[in-house]
Formats: C-alpha cells, structure tokens, sequence
C-alpha cells in the first residue's frame, strides 16, 4: 500500500511503516487542484460551444488573430504583467541579483518587441501566456496521486508543447487555423473533442479532486 498527502510536509505510508515526508518546494500559485480544474474545464467547456454553436463568428475571429495587431498588444501586456509579477514575487535564491536588472529588461524588451517583431505578434504572445498558465495547472497536481488529475496534467503539458511552437514558429497557429477550418467535419470535430474534454474535467474537478 502506498500513500501520500497533497501538502509539501505529510506522511508516506508504504507497507506498514509511516514515514515523514519533507519536500522543500516554494509554492508559487495557491491554486487548488480542483479550482485549477475547474479552470480549464469551464475554458474548454466555453470554448468549444462558442466553436459549434457560432462556427461563422468564431472561425472569423480566429482567421484575423494570428496578424492582429491590437490582439497581440494586449496579449503581451498581460504577459508582461504576469512575468513582473512573479519576478517581483518568486524566491530566486542565489540568483537575487538578477532580479532587479531583469525587471528593468522586461519593459525595454516589450517595446523593442512591439516596434521591431510584430510579425505574427498575436500568436507569439499567447504562446508565452501558454507557457505561463501551465506552470500553475502542475503546481496545483503536485503531489497529487489520484488518477483523475491527469486530465489537468496532460492539458497542462499540451500548453507546453504548443507554447514552445507557437513561440518559436507563430506561422504555425495561421496554418493549423486554416487546417481546421477548411471543412466543417474538422471544426466540429476539434470543438467537439474540447467541448467533452472539458466536460470530462470540469465533471472530475467538481466530484473528485
């Protein structure tokens, strides 16, 4: 038999010994796992009836976001919000001195980023924010043994993977766009699979986690 706690200090049990376990781990987000669930089940819920219920408005608004100037803007200030704030806030440890220089750099680099790469800005923006939101979705599962969670760990990663690509290749999310939108077998097909996927979790984050 094996158990542990959901809390960085708890017990270990294996067998019939108990044992203390001790994880010295700085919590950044005090996000529970079942609100982290909640979170992304209502997202995917929300999204993927938008997609099947208004396909003409969605998928208009989705053709234009890749080059939209104005979207990737806004995207970037949140992003920029969200870095300061953890910088400010996280426990850098030796690496203290890097603080305040990385904190004046992120504003020069905003601007330079808006005035010199807006190519695709919208797309290497939200990529960032993907990046971002991931890091509390696995904060929230960590040490968390129920099988369940990982319908919040999976998406968690998928924000990874698809961060990383649209950051380095923003080209992608134009082409996978109008890959989806070329038939109406696709984008029901898409929606759907997000619509019960966040069904699916929003369900277990109300009744398990």
């Amino acid at each position: 038999m094996t158990c542990t706690s959901r809390r960085l200090t708890g017990l270990v049990c294996t067998g019939p010994r108990l044992y203390e376990l001790s994880v010295s781990r700085p919590v950044i987000y005090q996000l529970s796992l079942r609100a982290a669930g909640i979170a992304v089940g209502l997202f995917l819920v929300i999204a993927g009836a938008a997609g099947l219920l208004n396909p003409a408005s969605v998928q208009s608004f989705a053709k234009k976001l890749p080059r939209s100037r104005v979207a990737g803007i806004v995207l970037l200030t949140v992003a920029l919000i969200w870095n300061i704030w953890l910088l400010a806030t996280i426990e850098m440890g030796e690496f203290s001195s890097f603080r305040r220089p990385l904190l004046i750099a992120l504003p020069i680099g905003y601007v330079l980023i808006i005035r010199f790469v807006d190519e695709f800005l919208a797309v290497r923006a939200l990529g960032i924010l993907c990046l971002l939101a991931a890091e509390p979705l696995l904060d929230a599962a960590f040490l968390r043994y129920e099988i369940p969670r990982l319908v919040v760990t999976v998406f968690a990663y998928l924000l990874v993977i698809t961060g990383l690509f649209w950051v380095t290749m923003p080209y992608l999310l134009r082409d996978q766009i109008n890959w989806t939108t070329r038939t109406n077998t696709r984008w029901r097909l898409i929606n759907g699979v997000a619509l019960i996927y966040g069904a699916v979790t929003l369900t277990l984050a109300v009744t398990t986690f």
